[in-house]
């Protein structure tokens, strides 16, 4: 996990009393915080500079965990040039008469996009009840313009699916069996759950890499698990970062 969250900002989502306490996301770095961890003052949207925590290393992972943060949330861009990303994300999120067998089907319609284009991308699930798939993006590719490759990308999939995909933002006019095919999450300071980061679900899941040829209609994000994880990850190796090392090239992103 911490190649994963490297010089990246992070978005703590703590739950200090358990999973089925009150829990609550906390940003800005506590003045509080040891010396040993490391903190790092950045500009926010309105221009302010706060101190935030920046993952990549063991004892500030841990300390983190001590204030009760189940999972770490990273930013898509790394100090100390935050506006730009070293990636994008699609976000498929299903809608709750939406089974996990049309995400999958939502993501193989969205991996053919993809090879279409001639990109690389890299596929987890969320921990949750979605799959993130991640587009590596050439050094200083500015934060909007990685939302418009994800942009692209998604309403290219909903045009060709519309009965089980949608761009829709809001929740109430998306079609309850649809999936989300989320592009937003690429704006700057937006997070979602780090590969092989544990979630606060009921099982212990976790953000799991996958293989592509993975994405069978009976694949189920339930089976990987704090239980087992150790044991995967040990079998197919580091198989998020042999995928993120595919950079896309700027020819293929126009």
């Amino acid at each position: 996990i911490l190649p994963t969250i490297l010089d990246r900002p992070l978005v703590l989502k703590r739950f200090p009393n358990g999973i089925d306490g009150e829990s609550f996301y906390q940003q800005k770095a506590a003045e509080t915080t040891p010396r040993e961890v490391r903190v790092e003052e950045i500009i926010t949207d309105n221009g302010d500079k706060q101190p935030r925590y920046i993952g990549g290393d063991l004892l500030t992972l841990l300390y983190t965990i001590q204030l009760g943060a189940i999972s770490v949330d990273p930013w898509h861009s790394h100090v100390p040039v935050l506006e730009y990303a070293d990636y994008t994300i699609i976000d498929l999120d299903p809608g709750p008469r939406a089974n996990f067998g049309r995400v999958v089907q939502v993501a193989r319609w969205t991996k053919e996009i993809i090879d279409s284009f001639g990109l690389n991308a890299a596929i987890k699930t969320s921990g949750s009840s979605g799959l993130h798939i991640y587009l590596p993006l050439p050094a200083r590719t500015p934060n909007d313009a990685a939302t418009l490759v994800a942009q692209v990308i998604a309403t290219k999939v909903v045009a060709a699916h519309p009965k089980e995909a949608t761009i829709e933002r809001s929740v109430k006019a998306r079609g309850a069996a649809t999936v989300y095919v989320d592009y937003l999450q690429n704006i700057q300071g937006k997070t979602v759950a780090s590969p092989y980061c544990v979630r606060a679900k009921r099982g212990a899941t976790v953000s799991t890499p996958l293989k592509s040829s993975e994405l069978t209609d009976d694949l189920d994000p339930r089976e990987f698990h704090l239980g087992n994880a150790v044991e995967r990850f040990e079998k197919m190796g580091d198989i998020w970062n042999e995928a993120m090392r595919k950079k896309n090239s700027l020819r293929a992103l126009v």
